[in-house]
């Protein structure tokens, strides 16, 4: 099938990774659906890459995946424009810095569950179902390469991710015998605005990434 004719949807697509998958799709002429909190710049981007690549159909869905509802209003929302998503991105993902027990934010930390684990299997059952019904479909999640280890300090990221990465390989052994894909990223520490976020910006992994600048 052309690509003109498929259609990804990103979530967490206004920063950082998901940002960046947006452009490779729009790069490769596949349609979009952009979800994330802040609906001012996914319109920004919208309407850039409608200018850099002529893209068909930009779709701007703003909404917080941490609240219980959001995937399933995702979920009908694109069906309510009449889209089939042929890959799914499950992108969004948030993380919080310091010891568990005595330095870190509880509410926070259950939000970081609720969106890194919850929200990713809401979203991946919805169109999964619809995947199936018709044998063709992608979905790409985003693991980490902590997935594959404990990450004292960022405890509970590094679980969500462990969990993302077995969920994935789980649901790629049930597929097996599909022409459905299931894929999990791990990239290492990246140069985002994760860490701000995540409180992380003293550390000394954050320096290696973004190295102090040298003045004349």
């Amino acid at each position: 099938m052309n690509t003109t004719e498929q259609t990804a949807l990103i979530t967490g697509a206004s920063s950082g990774i998901g940002y960046e998958l947006a452009k490779v799709f729009a790069q490769n002429g596949y349609n979009l659906v952009l979800v994330a909190r802040n609906t001012d710049r996914l319109n920004e981007i919208a309407n850039e890459l409608r200018d850099q690549h002529g893209l068909e159909t930009v779709i701007v869905i703003g909404k917080d995946l941490t609240q219980p509802n959001a995937p399933q209003e995702v979920y009908d929302e694109v069906k309510g424009f009449g889209v089939d998503i042929n890959i799914l991105v499950n992108d969004a993902g948030m993380g919080e810095y310091g010891l568990f027990a005595t330095e870190t934010d509880l509410d926070k930390e259950l939000s970081i569950i609720k969106l890194n684990v919850v929200a990713l299997v809401h979203l991946s059952k919805l169109f999964l179902r619809d995947m199936v019904r018709v044998n063709e479909g992608k979905i790409l999640n985003l693991a980490s390469v902590v997935s594959l280890m404990p990450n004292p300090y960022m405890a509970v990221y590094g679980a969500t991710k462990a969990f993302v990465l077995s969920f994935t390989e789980a649901l790629r052994n049930e597929l097996k015998d599909t022409s459905i894909t299931v894929t999990a990223l791990l990239p290492g520490a990246t140069n985002t605005d994760f860490f701000n976020k995540a409180g992380a910006e003293g550390t000394r992994l954050i320096n290696r990434l973004r190295p102090p600048i040298r003045r004349k």
